[in-house]
């Protein structure tokens, strides 16, 4: 898969050092993989959530949340959130 905006996830990790290997591991992770479902995505990562508008949202750890939205048909993800629980709560997933 394509990755759109991957300077979002550098500069994200590089302020909070605690999420940083997650962050780059699931970046190579997602990178290699082919994606053409939200079934395929959940094969590869049980706890994600699929919502509406092409949103998926990953826990890359207890207290952080990735938001991308995936366009399966010309295998790019877009990078639309990362942030802390306490954050992800205040937005509206399908509309980021």
């Amino acid at each position: 898969m394509r990755i759109i905006a991957v300077r979002t996830l550098r500069e994200y990790w590089q302020t909070h050092r605690d999420v940083e290997g997650q962050l780059r591991a699931w970046y190579r992770r997602a990178k290699k993989a082919k994606w053409q479902t939200p079934d395929d995505v959940k094969k590869d990562y049980p706890s994600a959530s699929i919502v509406a508008n092409n949103r998926v949202v990953f826990d890359i750890t207890r207290n952080y949340r990735l938001v991308v939205k995936i366009r399966y048909n010309i295998g790019i993800i877009y990078i639309r959130f990362i942030g802390a629980h306490t954050e992800y709560d205040r937005i509206d997933v399908t509309q980021v």
